[in-house]
């Protein structure tokens, strides 16, 4: 049954970065993050009321607690450099950098979790590590300049917090429902999101923000929702060296959607290498 909800995480959170690009087009990139965190927060906590699990909260250990705060703090980390990325670059190349956060989790898993990779899994990382290479590549007609830079720093910061944020969130939610922990690490989120909103002063810039870039900022909050309910609810029952890889499959989602809504295409190295991802995908589940 795990696999199932890991396959909708991968389908809504590939659904989130197209909604997302869209909505911070015209938008600050944190200030973006902050409100779609409000979103995701209404929707999670929705849901824990929906199935009651909200009675649970005072028998969460301080050990959890803990994990799951600390797992918060990596998303936050992990949602401000991704949109930033987003903001300064292609779609299409920076999910593939964001997505080998799976890499690390692998090894992050063995060392902590003490999930041991088999052949085929080691296997993947390669490939998928390829893949990822190709995917960046520039085209011979774009020039490198300093903001071609600045994205692929972002992309890299996110990929590192994301593996953080599985490792510590498979840790957090033992012994705790997969939708409460779920809600309560979306405030910590929230929290650090418009602390930094805030301390940059754009929360000014929100009179600004258009009709358009509202619908998408809300509805990418909304997608990022059910990516993260079927996510936790996939790694509360399944190994997080198995989750992952399978969530990182929202990168054909991401890829294709990017193709139809923002017409960004891919070259014929960059082709190659997202074969390369999805085989390497394929082989870190075994």
């Amino acid at each position: 049954m795990w696999i199932i909800y890991a396959l909708g995480s991968a389908l809504f959170a590939g659904m989130t970065a197209i909604l997302a690009k869209i909505g911070i087009k015209n938008t600050d990139s944190n200030l973006s993050t902050a409100i779609r965190t409000v979103v995701v927060l209404l929707f999670s906590w929705i849901i824990v009321f929906i199935v009651g699990s909200q009675h649970t909260i005072t028998t969460i250990s301080t050990y959890t607690l803990i994990f799951l705060i600390l797992s918060g703090c990596a998303t936050g980390a992990s949602w401000l450099c991704y949109f930033k990325a987003l903001q300064l670059g292609d779609v299409n190349k920076i999910t593939p950098i964001d997505k080998s956060s799976a890499i690390l989790t692998i090894i992050l898993a063995f060392l902590f979790l003490g999930e041991t990779p088999t052949p085929l899994m080691c296997l993947g990382v390669v490939v998928f590590a390829s893949g990822t290479y190709f995917m960046i590549q520039r085209k011979k007609s774009e020039k490198y300049d300093g903001k071609g830079k600045m994205w692929l720093f972002y992309a890299v910061l996110s990929a590192v917090f994301a593996s953080l944020t599985s490792i510590l969130g498979k840790i957090g939610i033992q012994g705790v429902e997969s939708n409460l922990g779920t809600a309560i690490r979306t405030i910590v989120v929230l929290i650090m999101a418009w602390v930094i909103v805030f301390i940059q002063k754009k929360h000014v810039m929100i009179k600004n923000i258009d009709m358009k870039s509202w619908v998408f900022i809300i509805l990418s909050g909304i997608a990022t929702g059910f990516s993260w309910l079927c996510y936790y609810h996939a790694l509360q029952t399944g190994r997080a060296s198995m989750v992952v890889p399978i969530d990182q499959l929202s990168i054909v989602v991401s890829i294709a959607f990017s193709r139809i809504f923002l017409g960004e295409r891919l070259s014929r190295k960059a082709f190659i290498g997202l074969m390369l991802v999805i085989l390497g995908t394929m082989l870190l589940l075994f």
